[in-house]
């Protein structure tokens, strides 16, 4: 069924909206900016978001998908409440290119600023309630203001007799209407079903067992595939040898495309055996640099993009005139997503057209990066999400798309491809690795004067573009190229001010030509980032860049304040000038009862197992999201182990959607971060990533200690909405690193904090 069928279906009130959307450039080539496509390119024209049917339930149409953060819930809490209808009357479509507007990508928090102000889904569903009252004002010959609608009726306010049901004012007509920029929300006062906590709908259907994931999508026919990966970074295909497993029962074709291969067979085990009997011959890739020296390298690695993102010019002078100069060097991993289940997909490509079903989080950008694969117009292509293993980025839920999408075409049947565990770990787009040095000159009373920051990071691919499936291992095996690495230096200095990656410390002005656009006092400032090539794929991963350059601001000014003698709280306070940044870490200090002093905790005892606090917060990308973190540890000095006792969370996202969602999220978040910042880490050696399964890549296990997690909610529903489901992953490693250094007086600057990390920064304290 295309669009037009599936609109023309029944009565329906379809509100059209269009908007110009640009994605943020920072720190990317041009081309990988137009990959991200963060909130879509929107239309002017016909968009469906909104159909009232002629029972008067309603079908809502989103671009946002939900990813097991509740997004789905809070959107179906947003529709009915716009409408005033019951949440049990409101079915929510999401993430399908033939019925779907395109919103892009699912990402970065943006999906409750996009849809929860006064755009896209909110403003959609605003229009179709005044419309509908329009409707009812010419059939009840009452003016709109003596009407009211509740529980998908309009009724007259003085006479509620006088009625007439959303159903009988469409009477089985279609009606594209522009939306209306001046639609009134309802406001928060008035809210009955968005911002309670109403359970996840997709819940019951999950734990008894008949919610659809993407990995029980089943379509008559259906072939099932395996990949056939290469042995090494780099290596290409020399020779496949299809008699060595000619034999094999079920097998149905080898799937060869430059360097990609992939066995397809009638049932999954036979796939699974002849891709691993397969014989192939490969080229040697080239020696990979070791893993040890990986952060030093990046210091010097050439060429290099480079971007200022604020420069005052006069760093180099204020730091020679301070009182004192403090210095800290950060390191932060490669990481994976290592999602607890494989991705799959299902793709059926027949006579020029295909149809995916994938647990992409950006199905728009999957479809033209998908048809440039396979060489067929994008309009042929229709993407369909189903939900898969959690993500937050980019894990193999893109490239198997590709990798199904392949198979089908060379066979003409539906293929099923789960990858392995293997597979999958190994040729994931990686989260980035960081090298970042810090220096801040001091006055004579402590405070700071100038803050200079500069960074290194590599690069390469990312979310797959209309031209760039190579960004991507399958696109990349099958023959194209990721997106041009565009070198840039020196940088030139910075036309905008812009903290998308929060490469831009909290605690300076932001100054860039005559805006301040930073939440802090220091007026001296220098941002500079250098991104550099990388071996590995790589790509976003919860909180890309900003928790990593948020772990070295929130480490430094703890180091900043230590040598100040202050109390690190109270010196955040010092250096701040943003409200509600003000507001989340004075919140998060009162909740944990923070103990006013300076660190580290004075007479604790250098053996045994100690106890400290620290504090780390953040204002995620600049404008989306405010939130500080306190987190209580445990230090076994003999061991070298952390135990996070306890971690207490204020968070101000704006209007709170549903409160239940967002404790999830803040819960969740924190104990990812948990993991990162202890556990993770992607090692490899001369030839290939040996972290490949859960004993050589270790997050965080089931059954392991975890921290009471005390999340303080702080609604402010006259303020636009914001994100917040990246806010405290962003935090955690930071206000660890802080308390560790609270209890112990051991300063921890490489992530993660293994216990070889711990004893070697125990030794090394004075």
């Amino acid at each position: 069924m295309n669009r037009r069928d599936f609109l023309q279906a029944g009565g329906a009130l379809v509100v059209s909206f269009g908007a110009a959307r640009l994605a943020s450039e920072f720190g990317l080539a041009p081309s990988d900016a137009a990959a991200q496509r963060l909130n879509g390119a929107g239309s002017a024209q016909l968009d469906r978001w909104i159909r009232i049917n002629a029972d008067g339930s309603v079908t809502a149409f989103t671009g946002k998908c939900e990813l097991g953060h509740g997004l789905y819930t809070a959107q179906t809490q947003l529709v009915a409440e716009e409408l005033c209808v019951p949440l049990s009357r409101v079915t929510l479509i999401q993430c399908d290119t033939d019925l779907t507007p395109d919103q892009g990508t699912t990402s970065g928090a943006q999906s409750h600023p996009t849809n929860f102000n006064r755009a896209d889904l909110a403003l959609a569903a605003a229009t179709a309630r005044e419309a509908l009252l329009s409707m009812a004002s010419e059939r009840l010959a009452l003016p709109v203001e003596q009407l009211v609608a509740r529980d998908g009726v309009v009724s007259v306010r003085a006479d509620a007799s006088r009625r007439v049901a959303y159903g009988e004012l469409i009477a089985g007509r279609t009606f594209n209407l522009p939306l209306n920029p001046d639609a009134r929300r309802r406001p928060a006062a008035e809210w009955t079903v968005l911002g309670t906590p109403v359970p996840r709908v997709e819940i019951p259907a999950m734990v008894t067992g008949r919610f659809e994931f993407v990995h029980n999508v089943r379509i008559p026919g259906m072939l099932h595939g395996r990949v056939v990966r290469p042995p090494a970074i780099g290596s290409t295909l020399a020779a496949v040898d299809e008699s060595s497993i000619r034999d094999l029962p079920g097998v149905v074709k080898v799937v060869v495309r430059k360097d990609f291969i992939g066995v397809v067979a009638e049932k999954p085990w036979q796939a699974i055996q002849a891709a691993s009997r397969l014989k192939v011959n490969w080229t040697p890739g080239p020696a990979l640099a070791p893993s040890r020296g990986l952060h030093a390298r990046l210091r010097t690695q050439t060429p290099s993009r480079d971007t200022y993102l604020v420069n005052s010019g006069d760093v180099d002078a204020a730091l020679q005139g301070a009182a004192s100069v403090v210095r800290a060097t950060y390191t932060y991993p490669y990481q994976m997503h290592a999602s607890m289940g494989t991705a799959c997909a299902v793709a059926d490509v027949q006579n020029g057209r295909a149809t995916i079903w994938a647990a992409s989080q950006a199905v728009f950008p999957l479809r033209s990066s998908t048809a440039l694969l396979l060489g067929v117009p994008p309009e042929n292509v229709r993407v369909i999400f189903k939900q898969g293993p959690g993500c937050y980025g980019i894990n193999g839920a893109d490239t198997v798309a590709y990798d199904a999408a392949l198979m089908s075409q060379a066979v003409g049947r539906p293929v099923r491809v789960q990858l392995s565990r293997r597979d999958e770990m190994a040729w994931e787009n990686y989260g980035l690795a960081f090298v970042i040095e810090q220096r801040a000159g001091l006055d004579r009373a402590g405070a700071i004067v100038a803050w200079d920051h500069e960074g290194w990071s590599p690069t390469l691919g990312g979310r797959p573009g209309a031209g760039s499936p190579g960004n991507l291992v399958t696109g990349l095996l099958a023959g194209f190229e990721p997106a041009a690495f565009q070198a840039r230096s020196p940088a030139p200095p910075p036309a905008s001010y812009a903290n998308n990656s929060n490469a831009v410390p909290s605690y300076v002005t932001g100054d860039v030509n005559g805006r301040q656009g930073g939440t802090g006092t220091i007026a001296v400032q220098r941002v500079l980032s250098h991104n550099v090539r990388s071996t590995f794929l790589t790509g976003p991963l919860r909180s890309p860049e900003r928790l990593q350059n948020t772990f070295a601001h929130e480490s430094f000014v703890d180091e900043v304040a230590a040598s100040a003698k202050a109390d690190p709280v109270e010196y955040r306070l010092r250096h701040l000038r943003d409200p509600r940044l003000i507001g989340v870490v004075k919140a998060a200090a009162a909740r944990a009862r923070w103990e006013t002093r300076p660190s580290p905790r004075p007479g604790n005892a250098r053996r045994g197992v100690v106890r400290g606090r620290g504090m780390s917060c953040v204002l995620y990308e600049g404008d989306n999201g405010y939130c500080a973190l306190v987190a209580e540890v445990a230090v076994n000095q003999d061991e070298g182990t952390i135990v996070a006792t306890r971690f207490t969370i204020a968070s101000d996202s704006g209007p709170i959607s549903n409160p239940d969602g967002l404790r999830n999220q803040l819960e969740g978040g924190a104990l990812q971060g948990l993991s990162r910042a202890l556990l993770e880490e992607v090692t490899w050696d001369d030839r290939q990533v040996t972290s490949v399964d859960w004993r050589s890549y270790k997050p965080l296990y089931l059954g392991a200690d975890v921290p009471i997690v005390d999340a303080l909610l702080i609604d402010q529903p006259n303020e636009r909405a914001m994100g917040a489901g990246e806010t405290a992953v962003t935090v955690v490693a930071a206000a660890i690193a802080n308390a560790v250094f609270d209890a112990t007086g051991a300063r921890l600057r490489d992530v993660p904090f293994t216990a070889e990390r711990v004893k070697a920064a125990l030794a090394a304290r004075a």
